[in-house]
């Protein structure tokens, strides 16, 4: 059986460090052996009722033998920020593959979001206060985040449309509004909500109205109105949470980088988070192809007294998942590298066709092995069930397809009036060559 860092696609073999690679089978080896046994375990110690909201204990075990092994914060990039462990985007990229495959590994190597996100903004735009109350807790895994941006009655795709008011009143900031789909807010660990609102409505540019605020959980004023669920999943203890903010009141010091310029931050933090979501969601096509291909080969389930993989249909998926895993894992590996070339912002196009690209593959992957197991697919004898649940959110967070499909589209667009210069000019060339050689066209000739 190979190992992940021999399986490293050649094109950016040479990208990868030989510690990044030695890190990568660890990583690998602790998924297989420590997280993905416990996943189960996992599930049972949430319990039922209130029960679910609590912590599972498994969890600081996982989490002592990866800090053991020196699995911890591998996320925050080489060259970017100085407290991470080291590795570039593409290399973590790599890794973040391999905590796609199950519930655990993310959470148990410090390398989950939203805290992911939420730890990166605070490294790049806190101030030194903001990092030693927040940051440094967070990256020693002893409390968790949120990010709170999305409302329920606005189209929050487009965040200038965000309605929560934050005003200053003094030397403080009262926040007042609704916000949904808050995730991480169920867990009984989290300590701050990062919180997007406009403090200046009517700033004549639209990208300046908003202001990202640091909020403490327990702040007077928040009430968890309820939990949401994804396809029937409460995904406890994490959990999607409906939030109320009513005359809720933060110190000045808590807005990030200054007024107006959360629409900056906001920005300045997505784009290696997309590139996290990405690899996870092959890691989970990859997981899901394992799947499908043990129910395939199950001696003890013939329909028809043949196995699965004898039919020709089956084995056409079974093709067709591995060229589109391999062919998404390089899109998505060529945007992290382009960000560890310049930056999130270099890398617009390449992370907007990662993020359409990745979600769909994966749960095409994901329904064919569904499909292979039958009924047994669609419940929770499997992970594949839970595991569409999740990856057809990824479609929607960060941005819905439409929009980077929109935003890409009209950027390629762009080149329309360069790309008919070229072919005129070609057209023109091959006209002159007609007469040099005294022949005629064999067919007709296209005119714009």
């Amino acid at each position: 059986m190979t190992t992940a860092s021999q399986r490293i696609p050649a094109a950016v073999r040479p990208l990868v460090s030989e510690r990044a690679k030695k890190t990568l089978d660890t990583v690998e080896k602790f998924v297989n052996e420590e997280c993905i046994p416990s996943d189960a375990i996992y599930r049972a110690q949430l319990g039922q009722g209130p029960g679910r909201w609590s912590y599972p204990p498994i969890m600081d075990d996982l989490k002592a033998k990866a800090q053991a092994l020196g699995l911890w914060n591998m996320f925050l990039a080489k060259g970017h920020y100085k407290e991470g462990a080291g590795f570039t985007n593409l290399e973590y990229g790599l890794m973040c593959e391999q905590f796609g495959r199950c519930v655990t590994a993310s959470e148990a190597t410090n390398n989950a979001a939203p805290d992911t996100g939420n730890m990166e903004l605070l490294a790049k735009y806190g101030t030194e206060a903001q990092k030693k109350r927040w940051l440094e807790p967070l990256l020693r895994g002893e409390i968790r985040s949120c990010y709170v941006m999305t409302e329920p009655d606005t189209a929050s795709s487009d965040a200038t449309n965000v309605r929560l008011s934050i005003k200053r009143h003094g030397d403080s900031y009262v926040l007042n509004g609704q916000k949904w789909w808050i995730s991480g807010a169920g867990d009984p660990r989290c300590a701050v909500y990062i919180v997007l609102g406009k403090t200046d409505p009517d700033h004549v540019d639209k990208y300046k109205q908003q202001s990202i605020i640091i909020v403490p959980s327990n702040t007077p004023g928040i009430e968890v109105k309820r939990m949401l669920s994804v396809y029937g999943y409460d995904e406890a203890p994490h959990g999607h949470a409906h939030l109320i903010f009513k005359d809720v009141r933060v110190p000045t010091d808590n807005i990030v980088l200054g007024e107006s310029r959360g629409f900056e931050v906001m920005q300045g933090r997505m784009g290696p988070g997309r590139i996290h979501h990405c690899m996870r969601s092959i890691g989970a096509a990859e997981e899901a192809l394992r799947w499908l291909l043990m129910r395939a080969n199950a001696p003890h389930k013939k329909p028809f007294g043949k196995l699965l993989s004898s039919q020709g249909v089956i084995v056409h998926w079974i093709a067709k998942a591995r060229i589109d895993i391999d062919a998404a894992r390089l899109i998505v590996l060529n945007a992290a590298a382009t960000i560890d070339a310049g930056d999130a912002k270099s890398a617009l196009v390449e992370i907007a066709q990662a993020k359409i690209l990745v979600p769909n593959m994966a749960l095409e992957v994901i329904d064919k092995a569904v499909q292979t197991y039958g009924a047994q697919g669609i419940c929770q004898d499997t992970p594949l069930a839970a595991m569409w649940a999740h990856v057809r959110t990824v479609r929607i967070a960060d941005g819905p397809d439409e929009a980077h499909l929109e935003q890409l589209g009209r950027r390629e667009n762009r080149r329309a009036e360069e790309a008919t210069k070229l072919i005129q000019k070609q057209m023109d060339i091959t006209e002159a060559l007609f007469r040099k050689w005294n022949v005629r066209e064999s067919g007709p000739c296209p005119r714009l």
